[in-house]
């Protein structure tokens, strides 16, 4: 059997792990993988989550199951997180999976189950594993215009005409926050036009949601999916741990279904158990309580909270300190973007040759469409990456 396989095409961004911990240069600067940096390059625990382990190791009794939609605390915690008072609970279904990844296979499995003519509408660019899951899943896709490579900004005007085409029963993919990999965001009064324009077509918007906390903070980074998910009959939510939490490896994520129809909340809820049946089960619990504790835990949350603003505000200060020197470089204001970006990444519109330039004499390793994770610089690092740009003609 297995001669009938065929070989499958190597993902970008690991290959670019790869020749970069090939690369024997001392000063290469490593702006691919999508995992934050301290200054030091290193991942850290977060101090919260070594707390919760701590109390979890010396207070858990069991290592059994939890329920099919994983422990409802951890569901009720995550889903307030992301939705506040935005929906009642008795509109709201929600079960815990493996990661933000898992949470959009699921919703994508869920959306094929109730129409599988469905076509995804995908922003154009967008996350490499949106288009992935979707053609493994052999569901319809489409795009729709969002990033202006000229001015690294959104292409609004552009989204909102080729989603004038999306049909009823679609589902319009978006990204809640820190839009990846461009890390250009829509406006709030932009994120109403959206949600009207969904509204008006009778589709069903699924917010991917991975990044909370990363670009204006917890509240500002919920407003656009609290917008669609109170304005429109139907919403489709995947959220991730990964990064606002740090818990990457222990693939926390939570998959939520909003329903203003309250009478469907119980079918839904129990779609979303059968899905996790067929596909795993009983979810991974470890990352998941260990949220749920810091979530429901003052004294942790509060400690979170404060580490996590250190994060965002590392980030953004990265961004200007880069920005500032681009400006320098090249007495214009034409890089005055990546301080207006938001979150991990910015797409800084760099040719695929322009890339390969930086990275073959400067030992820059961004992807290929010029995707660059901010959180992969430090200050040292910042000057490195300028020298490059410029260098390159950028």
């Amino acid at each position: 059997m297995f001669e009938l396989l065929n070989a499958q095409p190597q993902d970008k961004i690991m290959a670019l792990m790869v020749a970069y911990r090939e690369d024997p240069r001392e000063t290469k600067v490593d702006l691919g993988v999508g995992v934050y940096k301290d200054p030091t390059g290193n991942t850290p625990v977060m101090r919260a989550v070594k707390s919760a382990e701590k109390q979890l190791w010396e207070a858990e009794t069991t290592k059994s199951y939890t329920a099919l939609g994983g422990d409802p605390a951890f569901v009720k915690a995550l889903s307030s997180l992301v939705l506040g008072d935005a929906v009642s609970a008795d509109t709201l279904s929600g079960a815990a999976q493996p990661g933000g990844t898992g949470a959009i296979h699921q919703a994508l499995e869920l959306v094929k189950m109730a129409n599988p003519d469905a076509t995804i509408w995908l922003s154009a660019p967008t996350w490499p594993n949106h288009p992935s899951i979707i053609k493994h899943l052999k569901m319809n896709m489409a795009e729709y215009r969002y990033f202006d490579n000229d001015s690294r900004a959104v292409d609004f005007s552009g989204m909102m005409a080729d989603l004038d085409g999306v049909k009823a029963g679609d589902v319009v993919l978006l990204h809640g926050c820190c839009h990846n990999p461009t890390g250009a965001n829509l406006t709030i009064e932009q994120w109403k036009e959206v949600a009207d324009l969904i509204g008006k077509k009778n589709a069903v918007p699924l917010i991917d949601i991975a990044y909370q906390g990363f670009g204006d903070g917890l509240e500002a980074d919920a407003q656009g999916t609290r917008i669609i998910a109170s304005t429109l009959p139907e919403t489709l939510i995947a959220a991730s741990c990964s990064k606002n939490f740090g818990v990457y490896r222990e693939r926390t994520g939570l998959l939520m279904a909003v329903s203003q129809d309250t009478g469907k909340q119980k079918v839904t809820q129990g779609n979303l158990t059968h899905l996790n049946r067929q596909n795993f089960s009983f979810p991974p619990d470890h990352g998941a309580r260990v949220v749920q504790m810091i979530l429901d835990d003052p004294k942790l949350r509060s400690e979170w909270e404060t580490e996590l603003e250190e994060v965002r505000t590392g980030m953004l200060g990265l961004r200007k300190q880069l920005a500032d020197a681009l400006r320098q470089r090249t007495n214009s204001d034409n890089f005055d973007f990546i301080a207006e970006h938001r979150g991990m990444f910015s797409r800084l519109g760099a040719t695929p040759e322009q890339v390969e330039h930086m990275r073959e004499k400067h030992g820059i390793y961004m992807v290929g469409d010029s995707r660059m994770n901010i959180a992969g610089l430090n200050k040292d690092s910042v000057d490195t990456l300028a020298d490059a740009i410029v260098d390159a003609r950028v």
